[in-house]
């Protein structure tokens, strides 16, 4: 079983434009001996946006909440679409909505302009609105690598059924495999290097298992409602960190081939808990890339001077080529 190491979650939520109230869960630019980039790698940020409320704008046309035009290069960014709606349109021609359950997967590369608002729909009704973002590094191979833009549709996506450990006939949730692999069924993205991302739901008392590789970075977001995981008591908003993956350095493959390839996660749906409520997870596991990182705001290269040519570049209109 895949121990928890920490569990976070005390940050103060904040404004990203006037559109996404989030709490900043991980960052590569914090210097926090207990959770930075190197226990988060290949994951330099993470972003839960809490379902808040949203009345109705009467300019959700001419001055939509959100974010105006920005930059961004050297990683992913993944947003997922949990309440609400999110238009996208960058500077590669892509655009279109995120709708419930949709992710929005844009590989940054060599260099993109974005914006995100609230799309017309949403903006005119208004309601509840909750999402993620998650920054996904790239490998230095790949830093420069064109942009581009995957629309993932909630149908798109793999669902599996999370089967009750004590009763083999009772499903108590299902997960959708956004990117990576579950027991051999592949998810929607395509990434650069080895990701999981499973969108899970809980729906009925029990408990079920997950598996993840020995060897990547793990995280689990629980996004709403409140679980046991491995019978630790987790609330809504809370980040679970768990314990460091085996590292494949030289010289000790040989020490841990004879282990199996996957950890247990446990994931219990307390009896006690009012079936109506529905709990959402979001894990998140990772092979760490292991090469150094210099970021500033929008930008995350591999080297100082990478990062100053990358500003010099934005500032005299050569960004992105």
């Amino acid at each position: 079983m895949r121990s928890i190491k920490h569990i976070h979650g005390e940050k103060e939520s904040h404004w990203v434009g006037d559109g996404f109230f989030v709490k900043t869960l991980i960052s590569h630019l914090d210097d926090n001996p207990d959770l930075n980039y190197s226990h988060t790698d290949p994951f330099l940020l993470f972003d839960y946006g809490k379902p808040t409320t949203f009345s109705p704008n009467p300019d959700y046309k001419l001055q939509p909440h959100g974010v105006g035009l920005h930059p961004h290069k050297g990683f992913e960014t993944v947003t997922i679409a949990y309440s609400g709606e999110i238009s996208h349109a960058d500077s590669t021609g892509g655009r279109g909505d995120i709708l419930e359950g949709d992710v929005q997967w844009m590989t940054a590369g060599r260099g993109i302009l974005h914006e995100e608002f609230h799309s017309e729909a949403f903006g005119q009704r208004g309601g509840i609105f909750s999402m993620v973002q998650l920054w996904v590094n790239l490998p230095s191979a790949h830093k420069l690598t064109d942009p581009k833009y995957q629309s993932i549709k909630r149908a798109d996506m793999p669902i599996v059924d999370l089967i009750d450990n004590g009763d083999e006939q009772t499903v108590i949730g299902q997960a959708a495999i956004i990117a990576g692999d579950w027991h051999g069924i592949a998810g929607a993205a395509t990434t650069f290097t080895q990701i999981n991302l499973w969108d899970i739901e809980l729906h009925t008392a029990g408990t079920t298992s997950l598996q993840v590789p020995k060897t990547h970075n793990t995280l689990l977001l629980v996004q709403e409602g409140q679980i046991l995981v491995n019978g630790t008591a987790v609330s809504a908003g809370s980040l679970i960190e768990f314990s460091a993956p085996i590292r494949n350095h030289v010289g000790t493959q040989s020490e841990h081939s004879s282990l199996p390839a996957t950890d247990t996660i446990e994931l219990t749906y307390p009896a006690t808990t009012d079936e109506d409520t529905p709990i959402k997870l979001l894990l998140l596991s990772g092979e760490p890339i292991g090469e150094p990182i210099a970021g500033h705001g929008p930008f995350v290269m591999n080297t100082q001077e990478e990062l100053r040519q990358t500003f010099r570049d934005y500032q005299t209109g050569n960004f992105g080529y």
